[in-house]
């Protein structure tokens, strides 16, 4: 074969545009295909009444991912977005005592030592003993992303290097305990456990099913800090549609794929379990997208379960029976007239019986059934006032809010029209939580001042996303669904067929899957080294594709 290769890449989700301009840097002629009429996925935005929402991700965690994601394309973050660095980084508010309508919340700063002396305040020893935690929070964070994040585990062995192994009685612990455990070794007050435990729905999980390794992420906000780009989420969308262009990808919005077309193909000594080849997908239109590479984007269930036929399926619909879905969310966008200074850029509201709040939107098993979760009544809940740090996403006079309720993953919940039942009731979900959030925080008359207002519930993101059960994020990241556990990035079935996003590794958010578009380049590659690509890449660089690299298959 000779000429350039066609690469169609299924989904304009974060990972679909970074994997299509990386591929495309490398030479390959791109398309990449999208269903709706705007990209983005779950990082979307809405505007409505001169208000402006991010719709999804709102936290800019792990800066260094997205430096040297921009940096493989030669470009640098600060050329595209306004990263403003925010302090507090969030304000906390515990459930109210008995007797108490308000919470009594407090802030976590960009000041570490001041943070060490509000721990301390509220359980004596808790500032020494979560500085220490902080410090080996931030040694796993540098040891995942030296040894972890960056693998396919292609070829796991090459995990095992000097440092993992000089570092191996603390990965056997971290990996041996639930982040529960290990929070609750080092902190007695139920707040601050809470602090120290709450980054585990950002893996779609709660810390008492996550292994502790994750306490890593305490990493991010105590020693690190936390930014927000200015003018929101959604220009980081911009910013990569932009490089896409710029490396040569054709976008086509609107089209919605309907399957990915295999040809069969024999088994052999190399992949004893390959039984066909891409050759490309068809559109619900009819038309037929030509392509010697396919990556999915898409949500991993709908694209094993849906767009593959079943005997071309690595994971078939009773593969994902013993797997848990996660989280699904409740999302709530707010106009609201008036100023709303109670609330930070970012607010935490814990309930105080966390394990039943954790218990009835994820079950006690593996995979509970839906029939087996339920709304909780007080919600442990999430609310982004991006006003805080830009007033222009409102009209003068009026602040935004989006709030975010982990909520079962029943896609049943909330699926009518506007107006039906099903509507109705999670409406009436959105009404008690901005009630909860204005009694917690002392705001008087909250839900009265909303004047702009949009509810997403786990029925939207099945229908707009092909979201597994409804989930919000992906699935979850309990041991048995992390690092090598979780599906890989390259079919074992199917030949030229890739996939990105939060159903494969490394995992869930906006960072890791930047890092699953740069797996999707090692196993062109045939690269298994636990590290990044060197940056920027070189144009053309998928012509150094090793023998073993599923780029050299679909070349020679």
């Amino acid at each position: 074969m000779s000429g350039a290769r066609h690469v169609v890449v299924v989904g304009g989700g974060i990972g679909g545009l970074m994997t299509a301009a990386l591929l495309a840097r490398g030479g390959a002629l791109v398309t990449l295909l999208e269903r709706h009429e705007t990209l983005g996925g779950r990082v979307g935005e809405w505007r409505e009444g001169g208000f402006r929402f991010d719709t999804g991700p709102s936290w800019y965690f792990m800066p260094e991912v997205f430096e040297h994601a921009f940096a493989l394309l030669g470009a640098r973050v600060e050329d595209h977005l306004d990263l403003v660095p925010l302090d507090p980084v969030y304000r906390l508010f515990p459930e109210p005592e008995a007797g108490q309508a308000e919470a009594e919340p407090f802030d976590l700063v960009a000041d570490a030592e001041a943070n060490w002396r509000t721990f301390e305040a509220r359980e004596p020893g808790a500032g020494a003993a979560v500085r220490a935690y902080a410090a080996e929070a931030g040694e796993a964070y540098r040891t995942a992303l030296d040894s972890f994040l960056y693998t396919t585990f292609a070829r796991p062995d090459r995990v095992l290097s000097a440092d993992v192994v000089r570092r191996s009685g603390m990965l056997v612990g971290l990996l041996g305990r639930t982040l529960a455990e290990k929070v609750a070794g080092t902190v007695s007050d139920p707040v601050l456990r809470q602090a120290l435990g709450y980054h585990a729905v950002f893996l779609g999980s709660s810390p008492y099913r996550v292994p502790a390794l994750y306490s890593l992420m305490s990493h991010l906000d105590l020693n690190e800090g936390v930014r927000f780009p200015r003018a929101g989420m959604y220009t980081l969308i911009e910013a990569l549609a932009t490089l896409a262009r710029h490396e040569g990808v054709t976008i086509r919005t609107g089209v919605d794929v309907a399957s990915i077309d295999v040809d069969p193909a024999p088994r052999g000594v190399r992949h004893p379990r390959r039984r066909g080849f891409v050759r490309g997908v068809t559109l619900a239109s009819g038309e037929h997208v030509a392509a010697d590479v396919v990556v999915s984007a898409a949500d991993r269930h709908h694209t094993e379960t849906a767009l593959l036929d079943p005997r071309w399926s690595e994971l078939p619909a009773q593969a994902w029976t013993d797997k848990g879905p996660g989280i699904s969310a409740l999302l709530v966008m707010a106009g609201v007239r008036g100023a709303l200074p109670e609330l930070a850029h970012h607010s935490l509201f814990f309930s105080r019986d966390w394990p039943a709040n954790f218990d009835a939107i994820l079950g006690p098993g593996r995979s509970t059934p839906p029939d087996g979760l339920h709304v909780p009544d007080v919600a442990s809940l999430y609310v982004s006032r991006t006003t805080a740090t830009d007033p222009t996403a409102a009209p003068p006079g009026h602040e935004n809010l989006f709030v975010l309720v982990p909520f079962p993953a029943d896609a049943r919940l909330g699926d009518g029209p506007p107006g039906s039942p099903e509507r109705e009731v999670v409406e009436a979900y959105a009404d008690r939580y901005l009630d909860q959030i204005g009694t917690w925080a002392g705001i008087d008359g909250l839900r009265d001042r909303v004047v702009v207002r949009k509810v997403v519930a786990p029925s939207d993101f099945a229908h707009d996303l092909s979201a597994w059960r409804g989930s919000a994020l992906g699935m979850e990241h309990t041991l048995r669904q992390s690092a090598m556990f979780r599906p890989g990035t390259a079919s074992r079935t199917v030949g030229g067929l890739l996939h990105v996003g939060g159903g494969t590794v490394p995992g869930v958010g906006l960072p890791m899957c930047l890092i699953g578009a740069e797996l999707v380049a090692k196993r062109l590659l045939g690269e298994t080294s636990t590290r990044p690509l060197p940056a920027p890449l070189r144009p053309g660089f998928l012509a150094a594709a090793r023998p073993a690299g599923l780029w050299a298959e679909v070349t020679r």
